[in-house]
């Protein structure tokens, strides 16, 4: 159970303070002790102090829409309760054209990206995922494209016979600008065993990313917490992540998300805990010493938890989306978006400097 308790001078605590303010980079054994800690005050207010030295008071968010072309998957992850089999009920494959119509229908004015994930339908070929890039950027080309995880490059790259480089080569033309950060879960092919991740493997999800990085592209990254992985396996996840930084530099933010139940309404018992979500942002923000940002993800840990995160060392939160799918198909009870006015409002409620930006962290208007 978790205790609030006042900073103390706890020896161990007080090594980890001292290394963080010397700039000094933690290690395994620091970040398994932080998670351990019930001291979530001393946590939180260090991770503070780092982000304050990185970015200030700004807190970044931008005007997206969330786009799901396909639900229909070959894999069967454990956790996942947005797939469906092709012929099932409630399966659906958008066509670019269907698409089109869909973003004419709902998209806003301040709208300048796209956020696009899905299944892994291998009953159409890699060409219908290119031609559906290809369709958004004709329509709209303003709008940033940021699509497929690093799973669903894999899957490309099985489904066309086709490199990892050529893959991503032939949606840059398309128009890909980011690939998303899902498809990280915890990256331990043991836990991937066990949760049955029937998709990209650790090696194939960091390749995918350093391939991306090697050709020009940022990328987003993420952590999926709060099933059967141990503190261990999630720092040893946020090492990998550091290293690959460290190695090509092209990771903007690094997202953890909550793990969600599979019953919308499931008991508070079979969710993450206030206290849980809170350290996973801020010891995110201690380990990762190298990546710029950290984001408060309001679709999983809800709006209010989300203004607390930001004195816990989060200094993104991410950004309209209209219409989420995937998070709440496994039982969030979150808002499926926020309107301009709601992040706005939400960041000068914890006291920050709200920053529209792009999909590149480039600032578009400061709301002082």
């Amino acid at each position: 159970m978790f205790t609030v308790v006042t900073p103390n001078t706890d020896k161990r605590m007080a090594e980890i303070v001292d290394k963080v303010r010397q700039g000094e980079r933690l290690n395994l054994e620091d970040g398994v002790y932080l998670y351990e800690s019930n001291d979530i005050l001393t946590i939180g207010q260090l991770a503070n102090e780092v982000n304050l030295r990185k970015n200030g008071k700004k807190v970044y968010f931008i005007e997206n829409m969330s786009l799901y072309f396909t639900n229909v998957c070959e894999s069967h992850c454990a956790f996942c309760s947005f797939r469906k089999d092709q012929g099932e009920e409630g399966a659906y494959t958008l066509s670019g054209e269907e698409m089109v119509a869909y973003v004419k229908q709902h998209i806003t004015p301040g709208v300048r990206e796209f956020h696009i994930v899905g299944g892994h339908n291998n009953h159409v070929p890699f060409q219908y995922y290119v031609d559906s890039l290809k369709a958004l950027k004709e329509n709209f080309p303003h709008v940033t494209i940021k699509a497929y995880t690093a799973a669903e490059i894999e899957f490309f790259t099985r489904l066309s016979g086709l490199s990892t480089k050529e893959v991503l080569m032939r949606l840059q033309e398309a128009g890909l600008e980011s690939l998303t950060g899902g498809g990280a879960e915890i990256l331990s092919d043991q836990y991937r065993e066990k949760m049955k991740v029937e998709k990209a493997n650790v090696d194939q999800y960091l390749d995918v990313h350093r391939t991306a990085h090697q050709l020009g592209m940022k990328t987003p990254t993420t952590m999926l917490y709060g099933s059967i992985e141990s503190y261990e396996d999630r720092v040893r996840h946020m090492l990998q992540i550091r290293d690959l930084q460290d190695e090509t530099g092209g990771f903007q933010v690094f997202i953890p998300l909550s793990m969600q139940p599979r019953n919308k309404n499931a008991s508070i018992m079979r969710r993450n805990s206030a206290f849980e979500d809170l350290k996973a942002i801020a010891i995110s923000r201690l380990m990762l010493d190298n990546i710029q940002h950290i984001k408060a993800y309001f679709i999983n840990i809800g709006v209010q938890l989300t203004q607390v995160a930001l004195a816990f060392g989060a200094s993104d939160v991410h950004g309209t989306i209209l219409k989420e799918q995937i998070s709440h198909a496994a039982g969030a009870q979150t808002p499926e978006g926020l309107t301009l006015k709601e992040l706005i409002w939400l960041v000068k409620g914890a006291g920050r400097i709200p920053v529209e930006r792009d999909t590149f962290y480039n600032e578009l208007k400061v709301y002082e």
